[in-house]
Parts: C-alpha cells; sequence; structure tokens
C-alpha cells in the first residue's frame, strides 16, 4: 500500500527524510485490533519531530507517519481514530501511533477496535480528522486543566498553530471573552476572526485572565504569568520557542497561580468534542486540503511555519 514514513532521520532538514512509497499491509497484533481503509488524515508537527529522529530509533525505520485519521472500519462504519494505543515496551504504557505502531498516513491502518469512534452526522470526515491530536489536546486544556466553565476571559499564546488556533475556535464557541497573541500580522487578522481580540506578544491585556493556554514556552511565559487573575490556570502543551523559561515565583505563590502540564485526553475527551462540534456547528480551522498524491507538499508547507490551522489529507483524491 501507498504511505509516507520515515526512511531515516535528518535534523537539520526533516523533508529530506520522508519517503513516500510503498510499505507493507498493517499487520494485527492480537484480535482486538482492526484495520482501518483511512478516508483522510491530517498533519502534525508530531510528523516533523519523527523526521527529526525524536521519539523514534533507526531500528524502527522505516516508520509511516500520522496520528489523526478517519476512515472505514471492516463493518463499513465511518470512524475516527483515537490515536493513544497500550504499548507495554514504552515506559509511560503508552504511546501514539506513529512511534511504535504505523502510523495513519497511508491506505490503510491497523488500530485497536476500542480505538475507534463514530463520526458525528453532519462532521465531514476531513473536518473530524483535525481533531484526535491538535483539537483533542486544546480542549482537555480548557476542559478538564483549566477548568474553563469557570473562568470569563482566556488567553491563547501563539495563535496560528494546530493548538493554540483550536483553543480559539473553541473558547470563543464557548462564550468567554478570548484574547490571542501573534507575532504575525496576517495571523492576527486572520484569528480575530475567529472570535479573538489579537495582540502582539508581550502587549498589555484589558484585563487579567483566568485561563492562559501556553504551547509557546520560554518565549511567552513571563507574559503569561503576568496576565494571569488570582487563581488563574497557565496549562502547557509545548515549548515551542523554549522549554527552560525563567518563573517568577512570587507572581506564583502570591497569585496563587496553578501551572499545569498536558498533553492528547482521553477518548471520553475525544467522544465530547465530537459532540460539541457537531452540536454547536463548529468546524476546526482547515489551512488547506491536500490529496494524498501531494503529501510531501503538505510536509513541506508545514515545514514552512506559514500554516493558520491545520494541514488535511484527503486519501480518496
Amino acid at each position: 500500500m501507498r504511505a509516507a514514513f520515515a526512511s531515516r532521520f535528518d535534523d537539520a532538514d526533516p523533508l529530506a527524510a520522508l519517503t513516500v512509497g510503498e510499505q507493507p499491509e498493517p499487520s494485527l497484533p492480537d484480535d482486538s485490533w482492526v484495520t482501518l481503509r483511512v478516508t483522510a488524515s491530517s498533519l502534525n508537527h508530531h510528523d516533523l519531530w519523527s523526521l527529526r529522529g525524536v521519539g523514534l530509533r533507526a531500528e524502527q525505520l522505516p516508520m509511516i507517519l500520522g496520528c489523526d485519521a478517519v476512515g472505514i472500519d471492516p463493518d463499513g462504519n465511518e470512524m475516527v481514530v483515537y490515536p493513544i494505543v497500550p504499548t507495554p515496551g514504552d515506559p509511560r504504557g503508552i504511546s501514539i501511533l506513529s512511534e511504535h505502531f504505523p502510523g495513519t498516513l497511508a491506505e490503510r491502518v491497523a488500530v485497536p477496535r476500542s480505538n475507534l469512534l463514530p463520526l458525528p452526522a453532519g462532521l465531514a470526515a476531513t473536518d473530524a480528522a483535525c481533531l484526535p491530536t491538535a483539537w483533542l489536546t486544546a480542549w482537555r486544556m480548557l476542559t478538564t486543566k483549566g477548568r474553563v466553565d469557570e473562568a470569563e476571559a482566556v488567553l491563547v499564546q501563539g495563535a496560528g498553530g494546530g493548538v493554540a488556533t483550536a483553543a480559539v475556535a473553541l473558547a470563543a464557541a464557548m462564550g468567554k471573552r478570548v484574547y490571542a497573541t501573534s507575532r504575525d500580522a496576517a495571523k492576527r487578522e486572520r484569528i480575530a476572526e475567529l472570535g479573538a481580540t489579537a495582540f502582539e506578544p508581550g502587549a498589555r491585556l484589558p484585563e487579567r485572565v483566568d485561563v492562559v493556554v501556553e504551547t509557546v514556552g520560554a518565549a511567552t511565559f513571563d507574559h503569561s504569568l503576568k496576565s494571569a487573575a488570582p487563581g488563574a490556570r497557565i496549562v502547557v502543551c509545548g515549548a515551542t520557542a523554549g522549554h527552560e523559561p525563567k518563573v517568577n515565583l512570587r507572581r506564583v505563590f502570591a497569585m496563587q497561580l496553578e501551572i499545569l502540564g498536558t498533553s492528547m485526553g482521553t477518548p471520553a475527551d475525544l467522544a465530547d468534542l465530537l459532540a460539541f462540534c457537531a452540536e454547536r456547528n463548529v468546524r476546526p480551522v482547515v489551512d488547506s486540503v491536500v490529496p494524498f498524491s501531494r503529501v510531501a507538499d503538505a510536509f513541506a508547507r508545514l515545514h514552512s511555519g506559514e500554516v493558520f490551522g491545520k494541514i488535511v489529507i484527503d486519501h480518496g483524491a
């Protein structure tokens, strides 16, 4: 079957490590797994990190990339893939597809049957394929970790990327006052269209916020601390611009701030997210839909940093 996979590692030029070609059909570890015919998938920065060699070993190559997918199960049902699978050999006890088990950027993928959730009526496969990683992370940051139901105002740092853009769209749909930062003026204009008030990084906000969605790291963390209201939750899921920020601990304890880490979410979280998007008519922000025949171009766009929202791969095109 045709697939996009890491054939080697290249930290300086990850695109050079990407190969699109033939790979063996999926193998099922046991009878609790099934094969899904993939109809849509989406890219994540995780895929670029894999090409750099982060989280993979040379003996695991070639490794089919991709975490997110929607497809057709053996019974003919349209299903959304929850991408975290039990992995006894991993210190975490789990892994995400494309770390130990082949990923979703292929014609077919093997997953545990319990990892499949029905595609809600009215939600297109190309939209649902955006949800299981970036949007699920944003959902958990806001709900389970951030307790956004207790909040009035939310700050999203680094809007434009998949998680941050999802957080803006979701928080706005929940009726919160949303502030978002971006270095890029064009991205600030687009994020404003999603219901946020956009600022340059480090700008003074009109008010302190109850929840901060932090995906950037060292470059924005001091601003996140200064923008937090008493008792606020600063929820961290990434560190794209530095993983060792300076933290003013006096502000943390004086303002009784909570700094919380998270990654992805549970199957129940994904079910709630799917239902929310279907019922509230919330649709993912899609940068572009690219046919699988041009998947290498999709990786190049992701690597360029010019993306706003998710890049979707249409496996039927």
